[in-house]
């Protein structure tokens, strides 16, 4: 067992093949009772030593994948966990914001455990962000973006203490993927956030940010289902644990709503808002005016990444020539896709749209702005399945392939999977240690790093998607003007 004096007491926390653990420290009060819906409020003290061998319980979560059911009861929901190879030195920092669409997510999955990658002599910290309507709704008398800001307060909690922990505060990278490879986007854009880190790893980026209108209009819906206006103080007279069903129900019937066009078809019911505040602009446009230039980026995406939806909404093998076209249309309208197989136009349209595009305009305005980014595909296929799918890259870089729900995309543990993923957890820790991942910044050349059974360096593999996007400009979703005879969409 180890002691560590952190802000708010002394935290007590284990070690073991030659990690030390410390698990659910809180670095914010409880967001409960008065402090719901507010911006994340200082830690409040505790007497004598805090056990800290447990994670902490998770926020509430949407009941996708079973995430309503995980975890342990309780209301101190923004906690932190940090693997350290020893409390003393001067080692990089490594803070990884996990993914889950925004409405799910919590540090304490096994595919998050931080041993494998602390061992590459980095120490490894992951940490709970309210999400759903608790931290991106956008409701009325409560800041904008409050997961966030969760975020950003365990940025500040770890400039603060991670010293206690053998880190350098002066050397942080951010790294995330999906919704978290979005927070890091955002992160990048925030002014709140400027100076709490000094490297980023952005993993599929989504492309979906929201403009104020449109996240106001989902949560308004929302606070109707439990009859309520869409306020703090109307939605805080709800239990936190039940009111993720509201947004799961929304969910369920975004199709049907027109004026929510982009979102409402892949139902996406929250996500960053543009505030302009919190968040002032999309990231795209802050990185080509240079916000970011002081940070070094690395930003990619993998092959197949619509495959994975693919594979849970059950169409694979059954996408409709009418599907396909109408994927097109709402998500590409305007831009020339080649004449292919429904299946294959289906999966590259939703493919470019969610991640593959954003993640390489994001690495693209980098440049532009005047910054570094070095730019990455991962293309390894281990089942034909999955293929190479959205969250396949998370396994790899813990070095977890043997566990979580991540996990079960990569089929059997082969000496293969090894291999990619030790290569992978090299290139993020060494990006954390010398800010070079392995391979060169992406230039006039458009060199990419493509993991594989071979990785190679090339220009950027997915050059038909390059050319048919280059020219869009990623911009936050808004609310459309629907104008209907007699009766609005509900």
């Amino acid at each position: 067992m180890v002691e560590v004096r952190v802000t708010g007491g002394t935290v007590r926390g284990a070690t073991g093949s030659g990690t030390v653990v410390v698990r659910g420290i809180p670095f914010a009060a409880p967001p409960v009772g008065p402090r719901r819906f507010a911006a994340p409020q200082p830690v409040e003290p505790w007497d004598g030593v805090r056990d800290a061998l447990e994670f902490g319980p998770p926020p509430p979560q949407a009941g996708v994948f079973g995430m309503d059911t995980i975890g342990s009861a309780g209301h101190d929901w923004l906690t932190l966990n940090v693997w350290s190879p020893g409390l003393t030195g001067d080692l990089p920092v490594m803070v990884w914001i996990q993914g889950g669409a925004y409405t799910v997510g919590t540090s304490g999955l096994p595919e998050y455990d931080g041993t494998r990658l602390a061992s590459g002599g980095v120490v490894v910290v992951t940490f709970n962000y309210r999400v759903g309507i608790e931290g991106f709704g956008q409701i009325e008398g409560a800041p904008a973006n409050r997961g966030l800001l969760d975020q950003v307060a365990a940025l500040e909690w770890v400039r603060d203490n991670i010293r206690a922990f053998g880190g350098d505060p002066g050397r942080v990278t951010v790294f995330g993927q999906s919704a978290g490879g979005g927070s890091v986007a955002a992160l990048l854009a925030m002014p709140r956030a400027k100076g709490l880190f000094h490297r980023a790893i952005a993993s599929s980026v989504p492309g979906v940010f929201f403009s104020r209108e449109l996240a106001a209009d989902i949560a308004a819906s929302c606070a109707a289902e439990l009859g309520l206006r869409p306020t703090a103080a109307d939605l805080s007279t709800v239990e936190p644990e039940l009111l993720p069903a509201a947004g799961d129900e929304v969910m369920a019937r975004m199709h049907e709503v027109s004026r929510w066009g982009q979102a409402a078809h892949k139902r996406i019911p929250f996500a960053p808002v543009v505030d302009g505040d919190v968040l002032p602009v999309t990231p795209w446009e802050a990185l080509r005016a240079g916000a970011a230039r002081d940070v070094e980026l690395v930003c990619g995406h993998t092959l197949h990444e619509q495959r994975l939806l693919s594979v849970l909404e059950g169409v694979v093998g059954n996408v409709t020539p009418e599907q396909a076209a109408e994927a097109a249309a709402v998500f590409a309208p305007g831009l020339a896709y080649p004449d292919l197989e429904p299946e294959e136009l289906f999966e590259l349209v939703c493919s470019d749209w969610l991640f593959r595009m954003p993640s390489l305009h994001l690495a693209e305005a980098q440049v532009a702005g005047g910054g570094r980014a070095h730019v990455y595909v991962v293309a390894w296929s281990p089942t034909e399945t999955f293929r190479a799918c959205h969250g396949i890259d998370v396994p790899l870089v813990f070095g977890t392939i043997d566990r979580g729900q991540s996990s079960a995309v990569l089929g059997e543990v082969t000496p293969e999977a090894e291999q990619v993923s030790a290569r992978m957890r090299r290139a993020w820790t060494g990006f954390a240690v010398h800010g070079d991942p392995g391979w060169p910044a992406y230039a006039a050349d458009r060199l990419t790093r493509v993991f594989d059974v071979e990785d190679s360096v090339t220009a950027y593999p997915q050059e038909r998607s390059r050319r048919i996007w280059q020219d869009h400009t990623w911009e936050y979703l808004a609310l459309q003007d629907v104008v209907r005879a007699g009766r609005e969409d509900r």
